[in-house]
């Protein structure tokens, strides 16, 4: 078989959505010609941890670890956090405003960790996998991100050895939706920017999540882009019969600031107070960590005893609960990126084969998957009233036990199809 060296920050037991796209590519890129090793950090510092997620790795899978320095401890002692606290995604908070320590630590980190505060594990992978490969050779090396260090990684290497690279962008770099909140200097700026240039004009490939992602690199010059999108497992079939007992809508993942649904708050808020029936079915479960933001819409609308806040779930059991729910929310970020956004849970919501109800911009990348599959609607994050007419016309199927979906075309989605169009590009890479 072709050897491909794959470079990820995360990587089981660590969970999360970052890890699965990766994880799910290693699965089954065997059966494409190719075998997979797995560079990844021994003690990083991990969203969550999922023991689940261990069953995925194929057997006998090459795993090469090494030591990170990060600078999280500092971090935690400085705002006040226990060094057990798990941090949250982006940047998340459970404070209303963030206070002159957390100010503090977030300029460190933005003008003094570039791009990221892996950053110092760059240099010690570069000569760890130089040596490495001079031994035992790979046809292509592929680096993840974010975070981005991954990617100056596999620049390194590019750099020493002339490997062919591909560097996958699972979220952009300097267009994320956070990144104008970073306190940046504009020499911060600046570098950012020259880095992430390198990285884009110096990769063999660049691979993206979606068509959004792509067509923004190519409008910077950037012709070498193509799209791979994240998908969903064939396997194990999802539990198809949905809980008659409640109108449940079903959240799965983070939810920052840019993705409070204050609109839907509102809409769910006024029809508790208006129809009985809805108030006594209503039911909703935010699964992960949600910004202070959210819980405070929740509030704001008086809706605290309709809505559960659940810690991470380990994502085999995430799974089954998808087939069970009435509605599955998806909340695309409120954010000047938000047209090329592709999430994990997305086309795992596709694979249950439960109406999708989706916030997010009419034109986006979402919107043209969701119409394509005939999976649900989109609605603008400045809609309530169609917002408001979908969802009692939801709750009335959902009264006549009648509350389904017939999805179609969304098989070319399956992580299996996605990882046959990565073994071909990797092929044409060494013909």
């Amino acid at each position: 078989m072709n050897k491909v060296l794959i470079i990820t920050y995360y990587w089981p037991p660590s969970g999360g959505s970052a890890v699965l796209r990766w994880l799910k590519f290693t699965k089954y890129l065997r059966e494409f010609g190719w075998e997979p090793v797995i560079y990844t950090p021994s003690n990083p510092e991990p969203q969550e941890i999922d023991q689940s997620l261990l069953k995925d790795i194929p057997e006998n899978l090459e795993v090469i670890r090494s030591r990170i320095r990060e600078p999280y401890g500092f971090y935690k002692w400085l705002t006040g956090k226990k060094q057990s606290d798990r941090l949250g995604v982006a940047l998340m908070t459970d404070k209303k405003k963030r206070g002159i320590a957390g100010k503090i630590s977030l300029w460190i980190r933005s003008n003094l960790f570039i791009p990221d505060p892996r950053r110092c594990w760059v240099r010690p992978s570069v000569n760890l996998l130089y040596r490495y490969l001079k031994v035992n050779p790979a046809d292509v090396i592929i680096s993840t991100g974010p975070p981005h260090s991954m990617h100056l990684i596999g620049l390194g290497l590019k750099r020493k050895l002339g490997i062919r690279w591909v560097a996958d962008f699972r979220d952009p770099w300097t267009n994320i939706d956070f990144y104008r909140e970073l306190l940046l200097t504009k020499l911060a700026d600046r570098c950012h920017k020259t880095l992430e240039r390198k990285v884009l004009r110096k990769a063999d490939r660049i691979v993206t999540v979606s068509p959004g992602m792509t067509r923004e690199f190519k409008e910077t010059g950037i012709d070498h882009v193509v799209t791979i999108s994240n998908g969903y497992d064939e396997e194990p079939p999802l539990d198809q019969k949905p809980d008659d007992s409640h109108f449940t809508l079903l959240h799965l993942g983070s939810l920052p600031g840019t993705r409070n649904p204050e609109n839907l708050w509102q809409v769910l808020s006024e029809l508790v107070k208006t129809k009985s029936e809805f108030g006594s079915h209503l039911k909703v479960r935010l699964i992960g960590k949600a910004d202070m933001k959210v819980t405070d819409s929740i509030h704001k609308f008086d809706l605290q005893q309709y809505v559960t806040l659940e810690e991470y779930i380990p994502h085999e059991q995430t799974l089954s609960l998808l087939g069970k729910a009435s509605l599955l929310l998806l909340c695309i970020n409120n954010s000047p990126n938000a047209k090329g956004i592709l999430t994990n849970k997305f086309f795992e919501y596709l694979s249950a084969r439960r109406p999708i109800l989706a916030l997010g911009p009419l034109d986006g990348d979402a919107a043209t998957v969701l119409s394509e599959t005939k999976a649900g609607r989109i609605f603008p994050y400045t809609d309530t009233i169609e917002l408001k007419e979908h969802v009692l016309a939801l709750f009335e199927l959902y009264s006549q036990q009648n509350l389904y979906v017939e999805s179609e075309n969304y098989s070319r989605f399956s992580r299996k199809n996605l990882t046959r169009e990565l073994g071909e590009l990797l092929n044409n890479l060494i013909a």
